[in-house]
C-alpha cells in the first residue's frame, strides 16, 4: 500500500516545483552596472608633478599644507608603513608616502 502513493507524491512534488521555478524568473530584474570611470596615467589631477622636489624631506603638518597648497590637490593622504589604507582611486587625491622616518618618498596621485 505505502508503494502506492510514491509515484503520486513524486508527481505532485515535480508539478509544485515546476510551477513556483517558473514565476520566479520574470520578478527579478537587474539594472546594468554604470560604467567605472576612467582612470589614464598621463593625468595628474592632484597635481603631484608641482610638488616632487619635497621627496626625500621630513614631513610634518606644516609641509603637508605646504604640498597640499602647492599642487591643488583636493585631499591629502598621508601613508606610513604598516598602515591599513583603502583602495579607491581618486584622482584628485596626492598620496605622500612616508618611510619609517616620516620621510616623503613618494608623492602620486590616488
Amino acid at each position: 500500500m505505502l508503494f502506492a502513493w510514491k509515484p503520486w507524491l513524486v508527481a505532485a512534488g515535480l508539478s509544485l516545483i515546476t510551477a513556483c521555478s517558473a514565476t520566479n524568473e520574470a520578478v527579478v530584474r537587474h539594472e546594468p552596472a554604470p560604467k567605472p570611470p576612467r582612470v589614464t596615467d598621463g593625468e595628474d589631477a592632484c597635481g603631484a608633478a608641482r610638488v616632487q622636489d619635497r621627496v626625500g624631506r621630513h614631513f610634518d603638518a606644516a609641509l603637508g599644507a605646504s604640498l597640499r597648497e602647492a599642487s591643488g590637490a583636493g585631499a591629502l593622504r598621508v601613508m606610513r608603513p604598516g598602515e591599513a589604507h583603502t583602495l579607491d582611486y581618486r584622482a584628485e587625491r596626492l598620496n605622500v608616502r612616508l618611510d619609517e622616518q616620516d620621510r616623503i618618498i613618494a608623492l602620486e596621485c590616488g
